[in-house]
């Protein structure tokens, strides 16, 4: 099982009347990039803004450290630090 960073842009219309597209990551586990990517177009969001994938990047490594994922049941989420909490870091 593999990383991967999925790229994704949409037009949201409630913007700048649709102009600019918009640009989100997406981050998922998968066999290969053709797995991500069918996980990313089942997602309700995706589908809902009318999403395309820009690109999908497999992330194996980060800093000189190896990326490993381990199977587990616990669904743990990391800290999310506010814009005021990661300034004061």
């Amino acid at each position: 099982m593999n990383l991967y960073m999925v790229h994704v842009g949409f037009y949201d219309h409630s913007i700048g009347e649709g102009i600019y597209e918009s640009h989100i990551n997406y981050f998922t586990a998968g066999e290969d990039p053709k797995d991500a990517k069918a996980k990313i177009f089942s997602l309700k969001e995706f589908q809902d803004k009318k999403m395309h994938i820009d690109g999908i990047k497999e992330i194996s490594s980060v800093d000189g450290y190896e990326v490993q994922l381990v199977e587990s049941s616990q669904a743990t989420k990391g800290k999310v630090f506010s814009y005021d909490e990661s300034s004061k870091l």
